[in-house]
């Protein structure tokens, strides 16, 4: 199973990526191989993804994941939990998978589209963003600046 899926900055394609990233997973289970960046992109896109692709994937995932998160950077052969529970990890990959491939800037990838296609292709699983809250609506610093006692 080589990937020839043309890849877009879209969210039709965003969904397609999430679906066949968990399709993915499970065939390696089955498989007893391991669920790592390296092996997802060996098995997506053949041999176009040689150790310079790879790297560039593995750095721009680093990159996003370090700069939103206290985490470590990530590695080729670092095994990746189920995007189901933890999607955070995978957003970012998927992320980076579409920067490298089409050649454009990490920022460029509709974020937004890609956070709506987990939605879709998962729809009862762990919200993307569930780090992030809302302040009440009668919050009384709500629409106030703060300013700091001189």
């Amino acid at each position: 199973m080589v990937f020839y899926m043309n890849i877009q900055n879209s969210q039709k394609c965003f969904v397609q990526l999430w679906l066949r990233l968990e399709r993915t997973r499970r065939l390696f289970k089955a498989q007893f191989r391991r669920f790592c960046i390296r092996s997802i992109i060996k098995q997506w896109f053949g041999a176009e993804a040689d150790d310079d692709f790879i790297w560039e994937v593995c750095h721009q995932t680093s990159l996003l994941l370090v700069k939103d998160e206290d985490c470590d950077p990530v590695y080729g052969w670092d095994e990746l939990p189920p995007p189901k529970l933890y999607p955070r990890k995978h957003r970012e990959l998927l992320r980076a998978i579409v920067a490298v491939s089409l050649d454009i800037g990490i920022r460029h990838v509709k974020l937004k589209a890609l956070d709506r296609a987990y939605s879709i292709a998962f729809p009862n699983s762990t919200p993307i963003n569930v780090n992030k809250k809302k302040a009440p609506s009668n919050s009384p610093l709500r629409g106030r600046a703060k300013t700091t006692p001189l």
